[in-house]
């Protein structure tokens, strides 16, 4: 499995790079980073935005909640602000899942085998 090397990481992300990386649009990202105080990315002297890693996390959570649990930004609002841990689990679980699952595709890739008729993974 191919590790991510320092080559492949960067300090900071274009707003058009999160956009295609998250596949969520860049009009999105402004509005989220004026509604969550989380999303606080630099500003160069022009102001272009820079995501950082923990920028693009704190992205990926509030997507998390907003499209795939269908909260309103308000109730996203509130699911942070009541219980952020329990919240943060359960999006560290539902991502690593993903992660699994990404892995589990790869390996029959490699194996050039392909699961049974009918059986999702």
């Amino acid at each position: 499995m191919p590790l991510k090397t320092d080559k492949n990481l960067k300090r900071y992300y274009s707003i058009r790079e999160v956009s295609e990386l998250l596949n969520i649009p860049e009009s999105t990202l402004r509005y989220w980073e004026k509604e969550f105080k989380e999303i606080s990315p630099k500003k160069t002297a022009t102001g272009i935005r820079q995501y950082s890693e923990a920028d693009i996390n704190q992205i990926k959570f509030v997507s998390f909640l907003v499209h795939d649990n269908h909260l309103t930004i308000k109730g996203a609002h509130q699911r942070m602000r009541e219980n952020p841990k329990q919240a943060a689990d359960t999006h560290d679980i539902v991502t690593r899942l993903e992660n699994v699952r990404k892995e589990l595709l790869a390996v029959l890739v490699e194996l050039d085998t392909t699961p049974p008729c009918g059986q999702p993974l």
